[in-house]
């Protein structure tokens, strides 16, 4: 019985194994400062701010990353932007283990992790195409999409667990009551790092054909930028999927750590259960998209705006919450939702974009969830000040609700179709 042809390419083995294991190690990290925020502060204000200091310089050369790549290496920017955050997370690990970690250092690692991964996202993303046959990219694709679910899923809460042990044990040296369990946590993402530099290092990729030099990497930007612009269904499913980046990013990635630090019953380990209680949801909804998607008979639209008025009630659900199990079965919720209309989206989007413009137009996606989410952030650890946590999840479950509702009426959004054919090449 002969070998999937992705099981036989070296190049496609070592990029997947890399990122899977890079996948997993991020998860460590995305658990573990919002609690040593948390821990060396208590104020849900400065983990907002933290979190847009991560997120503004991301989500601005977030922008321009896929220009960036498509002017020079994908290979050569993967491995810069990953060796920079492997030195960061180390450098984060070292000083928490030691009891020498302080704000400021979290402000300044935080802002350079957060300008590495802008690079490391759109690079990771178009380096795939580079080493594989073009009829393998859907299948490639899924796969990728699907360990970064699986990560998901099972990350946040070996994550919990590693933070867990180290609760109410402070390093020599550190007043910190999670030091050692943190600290632990962030060396596992450094060693992930290192993992997938050496797997990248290993990579042949092909020598691309010269080709003329038309525009720089600015030209290119503003190019795809028109592109989009001028697709109406297009065009409007980006800026709606940023308000949903707003709406649901910002509560999310502040509210979460608040209610497991405040009201949940295992602490760290809470928290990292009911992440992993959504990207196992996540996971399930991408397994599921295409046979949903046939169900709906293809109206992507009118099933997104429909998932999403449930995640917002959900989100509302969410203040009543005390029970780590009911926090996790509502996140799964809202992660099998979110995981049926992820992928089929980014489906929707690799028909429909010309080849020579996928790599911006996927950069503009990214940004919407990966840089505005994080933004919002800062103005819910501001607002937490004024409002209480249950009043947050309410406001923010019943706009998102609401608005998904309103765009009903939209027939630019409510009218797209899952087999909408693609607009002719440029």
């Amino acid at each position: 019985m002969s070998r999937h042809p992705l099981a036989t390419n070296a190049n496609f083995r070592l990029l997947f194994g890399g990122s899977t294991v890079s996948m997993f190690g991020d998860q460590f990290t995305l658990v573990a400062l919002p609690w040593l925020v948390l821990k060396l502060t208590g104020d849900p204000g400065a983990l907002g701010l933290v979190l847009a200091t991560m997120a503004v310089p991301r989500a601005v050369f977030m922008l321009i990353g896929g220009a960036v790549v498509d002017h020079f290496s994908a290979r050569a920017v993967l491995l810069l932007a990953r060796g920079a955050n492997a030195v960061m997370v180390a450098v984060l690990a070292a000083m928490v283990l030691t009891g020498t970690i302080s704000m400021p250092w979290v402000y300044a690692l935080a802002l350079g992790i957060g300008l590495a991964t802008a690079f490391a996202y759109p690079a990771s993303t178009a380096l795939l195409p580079s080493v594989i046959d073009p009829r393998e990219l859907q299948q490639a694709n899924g796969s990728m999409m699907g360990m970064r679910q699986l990560s998901l899923f099972i990350g946040p809460a070996l994550a919990g667990v590693v933070i867990g042990t180290g609760a109410h044990a402070p390093t020599a040296g550190s007043a910190l009551a999670d030091a050692r369990g943190l600290g632990w946590a962030f060396a596992i993402d450094a060693a992930s790092f290192c993992a997938s530099l050496l797997s990248l290092a290993l990579i042949r990729v092909p020598a691309a054909e010269p080709g003329p030099v038309q525009h720089g990497v600015f030209g290119k930007l503003l190019g795809g930028l028109r592109s989009i612009a001028a697709d109406t269904p297009l065009r409007a499913f980006m800026f709606y999927a940023a308000v949903v980046s707003v709406f649901v990013g910002g509560p999310t990635q502040v509210g979460l750590p608040v209610l497991a630090d405040m009201r949940l019953d295992h602490g760290a380990t809470s928290l990292g259960i009911v992440m992993a209680a959504s990207g196992g949801g996540m996971l399930l909804g991408g397994l599921a998209s295409g046979a949903v998607a046939k169900l709906v008979r293809g109206h992507l639209g009118a099933m997104i705006l429909c998932f999403d008025a449930c995640i917002g009630l959900a989100l509302v659900a969410l203040a009543g919450v005390h029970s780590t199990v009911l926090a996790a079965l509502l996140l799964g919720l809202t992660g099998l939702f979110g995981g049926i209309a992820q992928i089929a989206l980014v489906s929707w989007i690799q028909r429909r974009v010309p080849r020579e413009l996928l790599g911006r137009t996927m950069s503009v996606l990214m940004f919407t969830f990966l840089g505005l989410g994080p933004l919002s952030a800062a103005g819910v650890g501001a607002l937490l000040k004024v409002i209480s946590l249950p009043a947050l999840f309410v406001i923010a479950g019943l706009t998102l609700t609401a608005i998904a509702l309103g765009c009903m009426t939209s027939p630019a959004l409510r009218g797209i179709r899952a087999q909408d054919a693609a607009p002719q090449s440029a």
